[in-house]
């Protein structure tokens, strides 16, 4: 499970036994780098619930477990109070029992509750003195606290140990903008654009793979077979001679060059995080100098690799059944520690799940336990399962289905989902489009559509990022039916700016994730429409709260309601301002009407005013 830091952890049980025993529980806590446990005491809920907090101080895997045991003072003090309260006159002999348990416990008790216990023991166990005054001495509030402290624990159990993984917010929430550099004049170009970036309101700038690009079997224009003179082939085929993972595209500039604009970018509080992919070009040095580290055919060929109908021919997988797989393993991850020895602290990882899920966990275990501030997205487009076991894995956030979740049913039922029980350890990065995915939601839906997926995404996920040409509303695919971009920047330079007709709502959108705490958590509350075109939801609860309506349909005006339930500690009325327009509103609970137009707006952000 996932927290972040400084959230706390609540921990749950039954604690059952036969019989009427007291008992009595703790969680036992261990933070990263701790030696020993500290204890919080849990306390019971209901019959047999009992539950307790621990804090979260420091990033890393914290251990935990329960460890519960028999009051046995307790029982027996739960008893004699039942007696005396059912007016049971002759006690001798539970006040006998009492006094032995008291004088048991002193050899364990040091300090004022030794003459606390001390003098009580005196008392109950003395035949002589009055039954009525005997039972007030064992029933003693002083008393009871006393014994509560005493360090003998009968019956102790102790429950299995787990762990919370805890990280940095940005693992958990912060606004992406992907970019090519070489399409704003390599790291120069993309240092030059930093405080822009950093005005609009993004936390994370993604560059795909900087290394440098392979020539044998480069890839050409719109993904061909072949490049022409001067193509500059794709990132992702790593690897030439001017070196591998841990090289960078002399094209893009230098190292020196690199690790300037992660240090700039950090002046701006922004961060830059890298592509680790693991795929080697033809060209690559591990070719030539761990061939052990390929899969080669009987006639000793290479093959290279597929997601059919996609071919890769300018990429060679490693083989994860080499014999030599700890070298494979390690240098990996020396080359992924190259970069976090450079400044960088986040890494948007490429198809994790074609890779070992024990690599995985091994990795990012051992990466985090010497930088636990790094950060790992998993471009991990694959099944539920397979989704949560990388997440389960270690890694901090993934890629969602959210581009492919377009009706309001799709919408509120995979939120929902997300919201639910993976929320405990799956983080979700909702990106509106990427280079490999241009939905035809936004082919065909105008501007209307990317407004809609923009402000979807940015109040929905407390992570979500945009692909360089999202703001400009680039929307035609390489072949009708394809989710392919024409003229995709995969496999060419083009001229980037930040001069998009949609950054001003960027902007706004980024401003107020900052000024509103309940969009950097996935709690959501869908709200009843009666238009399914209108998806309606609510975050957060009380004045403060932000309340978005949708129209998920970018052609055509809609009209319905907004069903605000009674649970979210809001007045019967209230005024809410739509944090976008400006405009103000009077809303109660219950049935709110709306009416959306695409042509003027496909969304209200409302906040609730104080």
């Amino acid at each position: 499970m996932k927290r972040s830091l400084g959230d706390p952890v609540a921990v749950e049980c039954d604690l059952v036994r036969d019989g009427h025993e007291q008992l009595r529980a703790v969680v036992r806590h261990r933070p990263p780098g701790a030696r020993g446990f500290s204890e919080v005491e849990m306390h019971p809920v209901s019959i047999d619930r009992w539950r307790a907090e621990f804090p979260t101080t420091a990033l890393g895997l914290h251990a935990f477990q329960i460890e519960a045991w028999v009051d046995v003072f307790a029982s027996w003090r739960t008893e004699l109070e039942r007696k005396v309260a059912g007016g049971q006159a002759d006690l001798g002999s539970e006040l006998a029992e009492g006094a032995a348990l008291l004088r048991d416990a002193l050899g364990a008790i040091r300090g004022a509750d030794r003459a606390v216990v001390s003098q009580a023991a005196a008392v109950v166990g003395a035949p002589n003195r009055p039954g009525a005054e005997r039972a007030e001495a064992a029933l003693a509030p002083g008393l009871a606290e006393a014994m509560r402290r005493v360090a003998s624990r009968p019956e102790k159990v102790r429950g299995a140990q787990f762990e919370v993984d805890v990280d940095r917010e940005r693992a958990r929430a912060g606004a992406w903008y992907e970019l090519f550099p070489r399409s704003f004049g390599g790291f120069a170009g993309v240092q030059e654009q930093l405080p822009a970036l950093a005005d609009l309101g993004f936390d994370v700038i993604y560059l795909p793979p900087i290394h440098p690009i392979g020539v044998t079997h480069r890839k050409g224009r719109n993904n061909s077979p072949t490049a022409g003179p001067g193509e500059p082939g794709s990132p992702w085929a790593i690897g030439g001679v001017a070196g591998g993972h841990t090289a960078v595209n002399p094209e893009l500039g230098t190292l020196a060059e690199l690790e300037s604009l992660v240090a700039a970018a950090r002046d701006h509080g922004l961060e830059i995080a890298l592509d680790f992919a693991i795929q080697c070009s033809p060209d690559h040095p591990w070719l030539t100098e761990h061939p052990e580290w390929f899969h080669h055919r009987p006639d000793g060929t290479l093959k290279y690799a597929e997601n059919p109908p996609k071919k890769y021919q300018d990429i060679y997988n490693v083989n994860f059944g080499t014999e030599d797989w700890r070298a494979l393993w390690e240098a990996l991850r020396d080359a992924l520690v190259f970069w976090v020895d450079r400044g960088v602290r986040i890494f948007r990882v490429d198809n994790p799940h074609t890779k070992p899920i024990p690599f995985w966990e091994w990795l990012i275990r051992t990466v985090r336990e010497e930088h636990p501030d790094v950060v790992f997205l998993a471009e991990a487009f694959t099944s539920e399962a397979r989704m949560y076991a990388l997440a389960k894995a270690g890694f901090s956030q993934s890629y969602t289905y959210f581009t492919w979740k377009n009706s309001v049913a799709e919408l509120a039922g995979y939120v929902d989902e997300l919201a639910g029980e993976a929320a405990e350890f799956f983080r979700p990065n909702f990106f509106a489009n990427t280079p490999d995915i241009l939905h035809a939601y936004l082919q065909g839906g105008g501007r209307a559509a990317f407004e809609a997926r923009l402000i979807l995404a940015a109040t929905l996920s407390p992570s979500y990022g945009i692909y360089s040409g999202f703001e400009n509303l680039e929307a035609t695919p390489v072949a009708e039916g394809s989710e392919e971009y024409l003229d995709s920047e995969k496999y060419e330079v083009k001229e980037r700016g930040l001069d998009g007709s949609l950054l001003p709502l960027v902007r706004r959108l980024n401003e107020i994730r900052r000024a509103s705490p309940a969009l950097g958590r996935i709690d959501v509350r869908f709200m009843t429409t009666r238009n399914e075109n209108l998806i309606a939801y609510a975050k957060g609860r009380g004045p403060g709260a932000i309340l978005v309506c949708v129209n998920v349909d970018p052609h055509n005006a809609h009209e319905g309601i907004a069903m605000v339930p009674g649970d979210l500690d809001l007045p019967g009325q209230f005024t809410v301002r739509d944090l976008v327009t400006g405009a103000v509103h009077r809303w109660g609970l219950g049935a709110n009407y709306i009416r959306l137009d695409p042509a003027a707006t496909p969304a209200h952000v409302f906040v609730v005013e104080a």
